[in-house]
């Protein structure tokens, strides 16, 4: 999973396959979308759902949507001000590169699994 980009403005879909830039206006003015490539659904699950269980800490300020779709992980962030949106955002990718971290260190494919 080395040098993994970060594809910014994707068009980001939800479970049910909807573009989340054709919902009404939801008061947020800020908004963020970007995708993560994986290469691979397990991957990119373990990622989702070691960052799932953090919610955001001011939800009527700031509004976040993660999914999967092949192998890649999708974000879309919407916030009231561009700095609630940066504090976000930040917060979230920071924990991001852990998990990914984690999984290139400890992951099924790598030599050091085998140690453990």
């Amino acid at each position: 999973m080395k040098n993994r980009e970060a594809k910014m403005d994707a068009v980001i879909s939800d479970a049910g396959n909807v573009d989340l830039r054709s919902l009404p206006p939801s008061g947020r003015d800020f908004s963020c979308d970007f995708e993560v490539d994986y290469g691979s659904k397990e991957h990119a699950t373990i990622v989702y759902t070691a960052l799932a269980v953090d919610k955001e800490l001011q939800p009527d300020k700031v509004k976040r949507q993660v999914s999967i779709s092949d192998g890649k992980l999708q974000v879309h962030f919407e916030a009231v001000e561009a700095r609630f949106l940066r504090a976000s955002f930040s917060a979230f990718v920071d924990l991001m590169i852990l998990a990914t971290k984690i999984i290139e260190e400890f992951g099924q494919n790598n030599k050091n699994s085998e140690q453990i």
